[in-house]
Protein backbone atom coordinates (compact mmCIF):
# COMPACT_ATOMS: atom_id res chain seq x y z
CA UNK A 1 0.00 0.00 0.00
CA UNK A 2 1.02 3.21 -1.09
CA UNK A 3 1.49 4.90 2.55
CA UNK A 4 3.73 6.13 5.12
CA UNK A 5 4.32 3.97 8.38
CA UNK A 6 4.41 5.37 11.92
CA UNK A 7 7.74 5.23 11.99
CA UNK A 8 8.45 7.45 8.47
CA UNK A 9 5.48 9.94 10.25
CA UNK A 10 7.04 13.30 11.17
CA UNK A 11 5.80 14.57 14.85
CA UNK A 12 3.83 17.62 13.58
CA UNK A 13 2.56 14.81 11.00
CA UNK A 14 1.27 12.43 13.93
CA UNK A 15 0.16 15.33 16.03
CA UNK A 16 -1.97 16.50 12.86
CA UNK A 17 -3.34 12.52 13.19
CA UNK A 18 -3.87 12.94 16.32
CA UNK A 19 -5.76 15.88 16.71
CA UNK A 20 -7.62 14.11 13.62
CA UNK A 21 -8.02 11.40 15.84
CA UNK A 22 -9.29 13.02 18.62
CA UNK A 23 -11.72 15.10 16.33
CA UNK A 24 -13.38 11.75 14.69
CA UNK A 25 -14.48 10.68 18.85
CA UNK A 26 -15.81 14.13 19.39
CA UNK A 27 -17.97 13.98 16.14
CA UNK A 28 -19.39 10.73 17.03
CA UNK A 29 -20.69 11.84 19.93
CA UNK A 30 -21.46 15.67 19.62
CA UNK A 31 -22.00 16.98 16.24
CA UNK A 32 -22.57 13.86 13.59
CA UNK A 33 -20.46 14.95 10.35
CA UNK A 34 -17.42 17.25 11.84
CA UNK A 35 -14.80 14.22 10.84
CA UNK A 36 -15.03 15.56 7.04
CA UNK A 37 -11.97 17.96 8.97
CA UNK A 38 -10.27 14.32 9.94
CA UNK A 39 -10.72 13.33 6.64
CA UNK A 40 -8.76 16.36 5.10
CA UNK A 41 -6.18 15.83 7.37
CA UNK A 42 -5.38 12.50 6.83
CA UNK A 43 -5.45 13.05 3.08
CA UNK A 44 -3.37 15.76 3.59
CA UNK A 45 -0.93 14.35 5.83
CA UNK A 46 -1.19 10.22 4.08
CA UNK A 47 -1.22 9.78 0.83
CA UNK A 48 -4.79 10.45 -0.84
CA UNK A 49 -6.19 6.78 -1.22
CA UNK A 50 -4.51 4.94 1.73
CA UNK A 51 -5.81 7.37 3.76
CA UNK A 52 -9.29 6.22 3.65
CA UNK A 53 -7.80 2.80 4.47
CA UNK A 54 -6.16 4.23 7.58
CA UNK A 55 -8.93 6.34 8.43
CA UNK A 56 -11.58 3.42 8.78
CA UNK A 57 -10.72 1.66 11.72
CA UNK A 58 -10.60 5.27 13.45
CA UNK A 59 -13.99 5.75 12.58
CA UNK A 60 -15.35 2.45 13.70
CA UNK A 61 -13.73 3.03 17.14
CA UNK A 62 -15.86 6.22 17.63
CA UNK A 63 -18.73 4.20 16.29
CA UNK A 64 -18.28 1.65 18.86
CA UNK A 65 -18.01 4.62 21.84
CA UNK A 66 -20.81 6.47 20.20
CA UNK A 67 -23.58 3.65 20.22
CA UNK A 68 -23.06 2.55 23.84
CA UNK A 69 -23.42 5.97 24.64
CA UNK A 70 -26.66 6.65 22.88
CA UNK A 71 -27.72 2.74 21.89
CA UNK A 72 -31.06 3.56 23.53
CA UNK A 73 -32.27 6.17 21.25
CA UNK A 74 -31.79 3.96 17.62
CA UNK A 75 -34.69 3.79 15.23
CA UNK A 76 -34.31 0.69 13.52
CA UNK A 77 -37.37 1.48 10.84
CA UNK A 78 -35.14 3.95 9.62
CA UNK A 79 -31.92 1.82 9.08
CA UNK A 80 -33.69 -0.80 7.74
CA UNK A 81 -35.31 1.30 4.96
CA UNK A 82 -31.77 2.97 4.41
CA UNK A 83 -29.45 -0.53 4.07
CA UNK A 84 -30.00 -1.68 0.53
CA UNK A 85 -29.59 2.15 -1.38
CA UNK A 86 -26.19 2.36 1.37
CA UNK A 87 -24.98 -1.09 -0.01
CA UNK A 88 -25.74 -0.18 -3.80
CA UNK A 89 -23.67 3.35 -3.17
CA UNK A 90 -20.61 1.14 -1.21
CA UNK A 91 -20.89 -1.41 -4.35
CA UNK A 92 -20.62 1.66 -6.96
CA UNK A 93 -17.62 3.62 -4.93
CA UNK A 94 -15.73 0.16 -4.38
CA UNK A 95 -15.75 -0.53 -8.44
CA UNK A 96 -14.86 3.68 -8.27
CA UNK A 97 -11.86 2.85 -6.43
CA UNK A 98 -10.47 -0.32 -8.48
CA UNK A 99 -9.10 2.21 -11.19
CA UNK A 100 -8.76 5.25 -9.59
CA UNK A 101 -5.17 6.09 -8.62
CA UNK A 102 -3.98 8.43 -5.61
CA UNK A 103 -4.27 11.51 -8.02
CA UNK A 104 -7.84 10.52 -8.87
CA UNK A 105 -8.86 9.69 -5.03
CA UNK A 106 -7.28 12.87 -3.86
CA UNK A 107 -9.27 15.53 -6.09
CA UNK A 108 -12.44 13.54 -5.82
CA UNK A 109 -12.10 13.73 -1.95
CA UNK A 110 -11.42 17.30 -2.53
CA UNK A 111 -14.55 17.70 -4.87
CA UNK A 112 -16.50 15.48 -1.85
CA UNK A 113 -15.54 17.47 0.81
CA UNK A 114 -16.32 21.00 -0.90
CA UNK A 115 -20.19 19.35 -2.13
CA UNK A 116 -20.70 17.98 1.59
CA UNK A 117 -19.84 21.64 2.76
CA UNK A 118 -22.59 22.64 0.33
CA UNK A 119 -25.25 20.09 1.39
CA UNK A 120 -24.36 20.81 5.15
CA UNK A 121 -25.04 25.14 4.35
CA UNK A 122 -28.28 23.89 2.28
CA UNK A 123 -29.24 21.53 5.06
CA UNK A 124 -28.96 23.59 7.50
CA UNK A 125 -31.08 26.47 5.52
CA UNK A 126 -33.99 23.71 4.81
CA UNK A 127 -34.12 22.78 8.19
CA UNK A 128 -33.99 26.18 9.32
CA UNK A 129 -36.84 26.67 6.45
CA UNK A 130 -38.94 23.77 7.22
CA UNK A 131 -41.90 23.73 9.49
CA UNK A 132 -43.11 19.93 9.16
CA UNK A 133 -40.07 17.93 7.79
CA UNK A 134 -41.14 15.41 5.57
CA UNK A 135 -41.83 11.69 6.63
CA UNK A 136 -39.74 8.65 6.27
CA UNK A 137 -42.87 6.17 5.26
CA UNK A 138 -44.48 8.45 2.55
CA UNK A 139 -43.63 7.39 -1.31
CA UNK A 140 -41.55 10.65 -2.16
CA UNK A 141 -39.67 9.78 1.89
CA UNK A 142 -38.86 6.36 0.36
CA UNK A 143 -37.23 8.02 -2.79
CA UNK A 144 -35.61 10.19 -0.68
CA UNK A 145 -34.27 7.55 1.51
CA UNK A 146 -32.96 5.59 -1.34
CA UNK A 147 -31.27 8.51 -2.97
CA UNK A 148 -29.74 9.76 -0.25
CA UNK A 149 -28.16 6.17 0.78
CA UNK A 150 -27.02 5.86 -2.33
CA UNK A 151 -24.81 8.76 -2.29
CA UNK A 152 -24.32 8.05 1.51
CA UNK A 153 -22.67 4.52 0.55
CA UNK A 154 -20.79 6.22 -2.40
CA UNK A 155 -19.19 8.41 -0.36
CA UNK A 156 -18.64 6.61 3.06
CA UNK A 157 -16.70 4.28 0.62
CA UNK A 158 -14.36 6.51 -1.38
CA UNK A 159 -13.79 9.11 1.20
CA UNK A 160 -15.24 8.43 4.45
CA UNK A 161 -17.70 11.16 3.97
CA UNK A 162 -21.01 10.21 4.59
CA UNK A 163 -21.97 12.12 7.95
CA UNK A 164 -22.84 15.40 6.10
CA UNK A 165 -25.27 12.96 3.81
CA UNK A 166 -26.76 11.24 6.31
CA UNK A 167 -27.27 14.39 8.57
CA UNK A 168 -29.18 15.70 6.06
CA UNK A 169 -31.26 12.84 5.52
CA UNK A 170 -31.75 12.07 9.33
CA UNK A 171 -32.55 16.07 10.10
CA UNK A 172 -34.93 16.56 7.40
CA UNK A 173 -37.16 13.22 8.31
CA UNK A 174 -37.11 14.99 11.93
CA UNK A 175 -35.09 13.13 14.39
CA UNK A 176 -34.57 15.15 17.39
CA UNK A 177 -30.80 15.27 19.09
CA UNK A 178 -30.56 11.82 20.89
CA UNK A 179 -32.65 10.09 18.12
CA UNK A 180 -30.47 11.48 15.40
CA UNK A 181 -27.36 10.48 17.20
CA UNK A 182 -28.64 6.86 18.57
CA UNK A 183 -29.54 6.30 14.60
CA UNK A 184 -26.46 7.87 13.43
CA UNK A 185 -24.24 5.99 15.54
CA UNK A 186 -25.46 2.33 14.52
CA UNK A 187 -26.18 3.48 11.00
CA UNK A 188 -22.10 4.27 10.94
CA UNK A 189 -21.12 1.19 12.89
CA UNK A 190 -22.70 -1.13 10.38
CA UNK A 191 -21.51 0.70 7.21
CA UNK A 192 -18.10 1.17 8.29
CA UNK A 193 -17.70 -2.71 9.46
CA UNK A 194 -19.09 -3.59 6.27
CA UNK A 195 -16.45 -2.07 4.42
CA UNK A 196 -13.59 -3.47 5.81
CA UNK A 197 -13.41 -6.53 3.33
CA UNK A 198 -13.88 -4.08 0.48
CA UNK A 199 -10.70 -1.66 2.13
CA UNK A 200 -8.46 -4.61 2.79
CA UNK A 201 -9.36 -6.43 -0.91
CA UNK A 202 -8.36 -3.21 -2.62
CA UNK A 203 -4.94 -3.05 -0.35
CA UNK A 204 -6.35 -0.13 1.55
CA UNK A 205 -5.53 -1.68 4.76
CA UNK A 206 -2.84 -3.90 6.12
CA UNK A 207 -0.49 -4.43 8.66
CA UNK A 208 1.34 -1.28 8.25
CA UNK A 209 -1.99 0.85 8.65
CA UNK A 210 -3.42 -0.88 11.39
CA UNK A 211 -0.28 -0.36 13.26
CA UNK A 212 -0.90 3.61 12.44
CA UNK A 213 -3.92 2.96 13.60
CA UNK A 214 -3.59 1.35 16.95
CA UNK A 215 -1.50 4.35 17.98
CA UNK A 216 -4.40 6.52 16.71
CA UNK A 217 -6.65 5.05 18.54
CA UNK A 218 -6.15 5.91 21.39
CA UNK A 219 -6.70 9.46 20.96
CA UNK A 220 -10.46 8.91 19.92
CA UNK A 221 -11.82 8.18 23.37
CA UNK A 222 -10.54 10.95 25.03
CA UNK A 223 -12.40 13.09 21.67
CA UNK A 224 -15.59 11.07 22.29
CA UNK A 225 -16.36 11.79 25.80
CA UNK A 226 -15.43 15.25 25.31
CA UNK A 227 -18.09 15.25 23.16
CA UNK A 228 -20.83 13.54 25.73
CA UNK A 229 -19.88 16.45 27.58
CA UNK A 230 -20.28 19.09 24.60
CA UNK A 231 -23.31 18.03 23.33
CA UNK A 232 -25.76 19.87 25.50
CA UNK A 233 -23.25 22.66 26.10
CA UNK A 234 -21.84 23.37 22.74
CA UNK A 235 -23.11 26.30 20.72
CA UNK A 236 -24.05 23.92 17.57
CA UNK A 237 -24.72 26.89 14.92
CA UNK A 238 -20.97 28.50 15.36
CA UNK A 239 -19.19 25.05 15.47
CA UNK A 240 -21.24 23.39 12.12
CA UNK A 241 -19.73 27.25 10.66
CA UNK A 242 -16.23 26.71 12.38
CA UNK A 243 -16.67 23.16 10.31
CA UNK A 244 -17.65 24.17 7.43
CA UNK A 245 -15.12 26.49 6.91
CA UNK A 246 -11.98 23.95 8.04
CA UNK A 247 -14.06 21.45 5.44
CA UNK A 248 -13.93 23.90 2.81
CA UNK A 249 -9.90 24.96 3.28
CA UNK A 250 -9.07 21.12 3.24
CA UNK A 251 -10.96 20.36 0.27
CA UNK A 252 -9.25 23.10 -1.62
CA UNK A 253 -5.97 22.25 -0.50
CA UNK A 254 -6.46 19.14 -1.94
CA UNK A 255 -7.60 19.95 -4.97
CA UNK A 256 -4.74 22.27 -5.58
CA UNK A 257 -1.86 20.16 -3.96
Amino acid sequence: MNTMTLWHLTGWEFAALAFAALLVGFSKTAVSGANTVSLAIFAAVLPARASTGVLLPILIAGDVLAVLTYRRHAHWPTLWRLFPAVAAGVVVGTVFLMWADDGIVRTSIGAILLLMAGVTVWRRRQADAEEEPDGVTTRAGRAKARSYGVLGGFTTMVANAGGPVMSMYLLSAGFRKLGFLGTSAFFFLIVNTSKLPFSAGLGLIDADSLLLDAALVLFVVPGAFLGRWAVNRINQRLFEQLVIAATVVGGVQLLVR
